[in-house]
């Protein structure tokens, strides 16, 4: 049976909440013998919704480093692997029917192939900053620009997998709202990538175009560092260990009284056990050295063994905040924080830390919010709706937040500040309603939902009303997402002003 009941929307969808990454397929290859910079298609197009230019800059069009041939040249060689792959009987005796000299041949043509086609794609691949954009040329046949506004930015990291470690080049991951998956530009200098995050980001933050660029990356205020001691300690106690263990000695004991065979047992042991370890070792890995800091253009997060990464969460950007408490870590006073940034992945923000440090980084990404210490429980009759864990719901509304907490083993609290409420729905179907029950959501621009459960249907009802009333003041009141601009004349500051 659907639910029925109330259903009421405050609804106040922001237009900054949804997204602007518009290509533009009309690009033309240059004439010959004109510059890059002077390419008509690196100009700024006429009047448009995505891009619009206002005292820019001069459109300087760049190149990547010329290390990103070597990455892209794996193109003709992944043809000829998906051919073998493809038919591996025909391929093998094409390949016997071959004499040496020939298969030396073939193999220094297609090495030829793959470096005049890494060459090639990058050599017609372009980027240029723009006042309002970041403009991406690429392709060699058919031609794409991707127009990326700076206001639409959510963050920007510089990612370092190993190989490019070893040769000193990063790679621009950017995150911009509405995108369904991440541009990028691979690769560039490590020293040109970091000064190139602290442009966009400075001129996302409102910093006027003609000087943005002179403000290099800003200063940083260290706040935290997880020893890996503690993050090893914490991947130990974590539940999703030992369930992943649990199963992978119970699933062969179980297969072992059923069929009485060892491979049986071992071909389904050995990689559940694997699987549990591969678990927790890329945790390690991904989570290793990680280090949090405070700047102007947001919260800085680096971390990574093999593969580094430099990550921003830019300020006024976090719709949501999670603080999870696994059951083993209780003793020790921990807990691991999370967080949704509308059109972004990433996610966690400190994977082990003490509460006390944890909430310090919780009001630095949300100014002015207090981690709720008490919450309400719902009545007892909801014990006959959801039997034991109905103890573990509660709901806690200050003036900055609309807090919820769920679970008995794993505890954990939402945040979600009133500000970036869209939506609120009050759900009752036909079992809650003869409980005086019912469930109040409320919706964020990063597309998730936060319900507190089980709460009496009059006190539902209110909270409604008022939730809708404290999300069009939040937003009122609300900073400007480009938070060096102020909110009177929204004029950009210089970066004079901002140092």
């Amino acid at each position: 049976m659907s639910q029925d009941g109330q259903s009421h929307d405050s609804q106040a969808r922001d237009s900054q909440a949804h997204g602007s990454l518009a290509q533009d397929r009309h690009s033309h290859d240059p004439a010959p013998g004109t510059p890059a910079s002077q390419d008509p298609a690196s100009r700024t197009p006429p009047s448009s919704s995505t891009s619009t230019s206002t005292s820019a800059p001069s459109t300087h069009e760049r190149r990547l480093h010329p290390f990103t041939p070597l990455r892209r040249a794996w193109a003709p060689f992944a043809v000829v692997v998906g051919w073998a792959v493809h038919d591996p009987d025909h391929a093998f005796e094409r390949l016997t029917d071959l004499s040496l000299l020939t298969l030396l041949l073939g193999l220094g043509a297609l090495i030829a192939a793959a470096a005049l086609y890494g060459f090639l794609s990058w050599w017609y691949t372009h980027f240029a900053v723009t006042g309002t954009e970041l403009r991406i040329r690429t392709g060699l046949l058919f031609r794409r620009t991707a127009h990326i506004r700076l206001d639409r930015l959510q963050a920007v990291d510089v990612t370092q997998p190993l190989l490019a470690r070893v040769f000193g080049v990063a790679k621009l991951r950017l995150d911009v709202v509405g995108a369904e998956k991440k541009d990028e530009l691979a690769y560039l200098s490590e020293p040109d990538a970091r000064a190139l995050r602290a442009e966009l980001l400075a001129r996302a933050a409102g910093l006027a175009p003609e000087t943005a660029h002179e403000v290099g990356e800003a200063p940083a205020e260290h706040l935290l560092r997880v020893p890996p001691r503690s993050l090893a300690l914490s991947l130990v106690l974590s539940g999703g260990t030992w369930l992943a263990l649990l199963g992978a000695l119970l699933l062969p004991t179980a297969l072992w009284f059923a069929t009485h065979s060892p491979w049986t047992v071992l071909a389904t042991g050995v990689p559940l056990l694997g699987a549990a370890g591969a678990r927790s070792a890329g945790r390690f890995a991904t989570e290793y050295d990680w280090t949090l800091a405070s700047s102007p253009d947001g919260l800085r997060i680096d971390h990574g063994l093999l593969d580094r990464a430099h990550e921003t969460v830019p300020p006024g950007r976090v719709q949501t905040v999670r603080l999870i408490e696994p059951l083993l870590w209780r003793r020790r006073g921990w807990v691991r924080v999370e967080l949704n940034v509308a059109g972004s992945s990433n996610s966690v923000l400190v994977p082990v830390a003490p509460r006390p440090l944890a909430e310090a980084v919780v009001a630095r990404v949300l100014p002015g919010v207090t981690v709720p210490t008490g919450f309400a429980r719902p009545p007892r009759r909801a014990r006959w709706n959801t039997p034991l864990w109905w103890r573990g719901h509660g709901l806690a509304v200050t003036e900055a937040v609309f807090a919820t907490r769920q679970g008995l083993l794993e505890r954990t609290v939402h945040l979600v500040p009133h500000a970036k409420v869209q939506s609120v729905r009050l759900n009752q179907g036909p079992w809650k309603r003869a409980l005086g029950l019912a469930d109040l959501s409320v919706d964020t621009g990063a597309n998730k939902t936060v319900t507190a459960r089980l709460r009496e249907d009059s006190q539902a009802a209110a909270l409604l009303r008022d939730q809708a009333d404290r999300s069009r003041t939040g937003r009122r009141d609300a900073g400007p997402d480009r938070w060096m601009t102020g909110r009177g004349g929204g004029e950009p500051v210089t970066a004079a002003e901002a140092l």
